[in-house]
């Protein structure tokens, strides 16, 4: 199922922040992101109806299996795609910003084809 960017965007950011924290409410995306806690809201009911998130009595959010592998895949293409950038001479600031942006465009195809150019580089 094709989901929208800003929702990966969210997926991705928990699961970033449930790696560092463990636990993670609204108030720590709204922190990590920048965004209102108004935006955070809907986007959380929006995400939790559509099965990606659950939210226990106390707000802490969790990622569904669902919503973990749109997020692991969203961080692996961020990551790969940053390092990619960097390694062909693109600014680190620059790279992570275009990484965000082209992760969520570019193709099962052509991001295995750099996935597996960066690990035959990696292998010489």
């Amino acid at each position: 199922m094709k989901i929208q960017e800003s929702a990966e965007n969210y997926l991705e950011t928990i699961l970033i922040l449930q790696n560092e924290l463990n636990a993670v409410r609204s108030i720590d995306i709204v922190n990590e992101l920048n965004y209102t806690k108004a935006s955070v809201s809907i986007a959380m009911k929006k995400l939790r109806e559509n099965g990606y998130i659950e939210m226990d009595r106390d707000g802490y959010i969790s990622l569904t299996n669902e919503g973990l592998a749109i997020a692991e895949k969203m961080y692996e293409r961020h990551e790969t795609l940053s390092s990619f950038l960097m390694l062909i001479g693109v600014n680190k600031k620059v790279a992570l910003e275009d990484a965000c942006r082209i992760e969520h465009v570019i193709s099962d195809e052509s991001f295995d084809k750099i996935k597996k150019y960066i690990i035959t580089l990696s292998d010489h």
